[in-house]
């Protein structure tokens, strides 16, 4: 008998542990877990703003912010409201409106049709909102519209390179159930039309640019087929990234994002298609980078406490590479068979964890695999790991390549007020050996450093400054399917190995919605070199940062006012100067100096060859030589 009332004791004590845990998971806290779009960047200034006032804090190294963060982040800076001048009071005002779904109500709009309790829909701001009288269903559906023209005029040909018009249109779904489910979508779908700029025509010189002549010179990505070797990847900016459809005028593609959230007060489970950010930058971050086209995920996000945050996701990225054992057969035509070759697989798996040991504080660690198996990798679904040790435990002695693995480090403090200091390192191969003088090797790495200065010495003025440096081979690897990729795009910096970004900014937010924002961006890249695996020992004990292959500097004038919620109108002006430079030494084993032939020798270029080799390589080419840029657009919900 005692020892069933002790059964019994402690069976209830169980039912009420769990009665207790299932009841916390059920009090509502949070709600729309949904992410807002890095493109909002006026919300995430104004929140970097008042994080370095110390009104609220921040952990800026993991981005998308989901809506009710951001919510919760805009009362807790109403509660200091006194502390906030005449156009911060306006922007919380407008932000909280914005963010009022979240805060189970319905937004106040111009022209509108509305109960004031339960629906919103507006026509001059162009959006449906809804609410539930029990607050247990919200709803909004968004237009997605935009435009973007583009004037250049070449310094160099004393002439106009006409105009190029970007024009987006589409829509998007955003639903919160019970406070604990969240539903989102959206689809964009994109166009950019340059007739004379980016027709196939323009390309079809002496360089094949197109290698698909249905292709048009793409902006954004080059496809060309130099010395009967093809070359597929991006240019070196910052602009987000696609993969293109056929288009004879320029280039198309539609990006659609959405995602399933379930979800409580202390975190979520989330299966979603979005752009992340791992890394504090304003301009481009070293680690995730947010530039490389949105990938499929599961992640994991948790915060249990105020001074911890864990966050993990396994992704499924896009190889851009032919499995030539994996292909399906079509009977294409009479007597014709075609086979159709799919893309090998290719995966990710990443963690982060961030502490905030004493407020305004915080440094982050973690560590990430990229892995080609046929299947996904259940070892690799276990958050809490370190991916390179699990890689070793599959691979060991069976004499074959073992994945790609990564590590990062953030730190961040906004201890003197007004000033937010911010590092990243992002270590792709590490060995103490090479940190030693004598040893000419060089680790694999790349850092970056920053400060964000805001509010002084003037109200609504800020600067901001970052530096980075990404050493030879960081981000490659000798088996391309293993590279640090993504559609061909650098999850890392854009502007990839062996080479340096140098950004500054100084911004003036004089009222409500308007920012002001000159810029200037230094983008170096130094000597090429292609990852060999039986000689990387002599390739990475080359001199990093020695000769220039491409330079190209941007001087730009920013104007962006909110006109109402989601409505960007922007004017950009911009002069660069983007030029190739062909290195004075002599070619060392593995160095990119012209590509290579029909039997795999490589092929030497010098002097202006070489250079528009390179320059043709990393700038697309309505933005070589000397130019001045004029941009207009306006923009609906991004």
């Amino acid at each position: 008998m005692p020892e069933a009332n002790s059964r019994c004791i402690c069976m209830k004590r169980f039912l009420v542990i769990l009665s207790i845990s299932f009841a916390a998971f059920l009090l509502p806290g949070y709600s729309q877990n949904i992410p807002e779009s890095l493109q909002y960047t006026l919300i995430y200034d104004f929140l970097d703003e008042a994080a370095n006032e110390g009104i609220i804090h921040l952990n800026s190294a993991i981005r998308p912010y989901n809506r009710d963060f951001i919510a919760q982040k805009l009362q807790e800076i109403a509660q200091a409201d006194s502390l906030l001048d005449k156009r911060q009071k306006a922007e919380l005002k407008f932000y909280l409106n914005e963010f009022s779904l979240e805060r189970d109500t319905v937004p106040d709009n111009w022209v509108e049709w509305t109960d004031r309790r339960t629906f919103n829909l507006s026509l001059a701001q162009p959006s449906f909102h809804y609410v539930s009288p029990k607050k247990n269903f919200k709803m909004s559906i968004k237009p997605i519209l935009g435009m973007d023209i583009y004037a250049n005029y070449d310094f160099n040909g004393k002439a106009s390179k006409g105009a190029i018009i970007k024009r987006w249109f589409g829509a998007e779904i955003n639903m919160d159930i019970a406070h604990h489910l969240s539903i989102w979508g959206s689809l964009r779908d994109v166009s950019w039309n340059g007739k004379s700029l980016l027709s196939s025509n323009y390309y079809n010189d002496a360089w094949t640019y197109a290698v698909d002549t249905k292709i048009g010179g793409a902006l954004l990505t080059r496809g060309k087929e130099v010395y009967g070797q093809a070359h597929i990847g991006p240019y070196l900016n910052n602009l987000p990234g696609a993969q293109y459809k056929e288009a004879s005028y320029g280039a198309d593609f539609s990006d659609s994002k959405g995602g399933i959230s379930l979800y409580t007060w202390w975190g979520s489970l989330s299966v979603k298609r979005e752009n992340i950010q791992w890394g504090d930058a304003y301009h481009c971050s070293n680690i995730l980078s947010a530039v490389s086209p949105a990938v499929p995920m599961i992640a994991i996000n948790l915060r249990p406490v105020r001074w911890f945050e864990f966050n993990w996701f396994h992704a499924w990225l896009n190889s851009n590479v032919l499995d030539s054992t994996y292909f399906y057969s079509e009977t294409y035509s009479e007597g014709v068979t075609k086979t159709h070759y799919r893309p090998a697989a290719k995966y990710m798996a990443a963690n982060m964890f961030t502490f905030s040991p004493i407020p305004k504080l915080s440094f982050s660690f973690g560590n990430s695999i990229v892995y080609a198996e046929r299947n996904p990798q259940a070892l690799y679904f276990i958050p809490i790991a370190f991916y390179k040790s699990l890689d070793h435990l599959a691979t060991k002695h069976l004499g074959i390549e073992n994945q790609n693995s990564q590590m990062f480090f953030t730190i961040n403090t906004r201890n003197l007020k007004h000033v937010n200091f911010y590092a990243s390192f992002f270590v792709d191969e590490l060995q103490f050996a090479r940190l030693k003088p004598s040893n000419p090797e060089n680790n694999l790495w790349s850092y970056l450093v920053g400060f964000n200065l805001s509010n002084w010495p003037l109200r609504g003025l800020s600067l901001k400054a970052e530096f980075m440096r990404a050493y030879i081979m960081c981000y490659s690897h000798s088996v391309n399917l293993l590279e640090y990729t993504s559609n061909s795009y650098s999850l890392g910096h854009y502007m990839g190995d062996n080479a340096q970004n140098i950004y500054a900014e100084l911004a003036y937010r004089p009222v409500r919605g308007l920012c002001l924002r000159f810029s200037y961006t230094n983008d170096t890249k130094y000597n090429k070199y292609d990852y060999l695996r039986e000689d990387i020992s002599k390739i990475i004990a080359n001199k990093p940062f020695a000769e220039r292959t491409y330079q190209n500097d941007t001087f730009a004038f920013d104007a962006l006012y909110e006109v109402f919620s989601g409505c960007y109108a922007t004017v950009h002006f911009a002069y660069n100067n983007a030029r190739g430079f062909a290195p004075a030494s002599e070619r060392t084993v593995g160095e990119d100096r012209g590509g290579y032939d029909a039997d795999g020798k490589p092929v030497v270029l010098e002097g202006e060859a070489l250079q528009q080799y390179y320059l043709d390589m990393f700038a697309p080419r309505y933005m070589q030589g000397k130019n001045l840029t004029f941009k207009c657009g306006l923009t609906f919900n991004f």
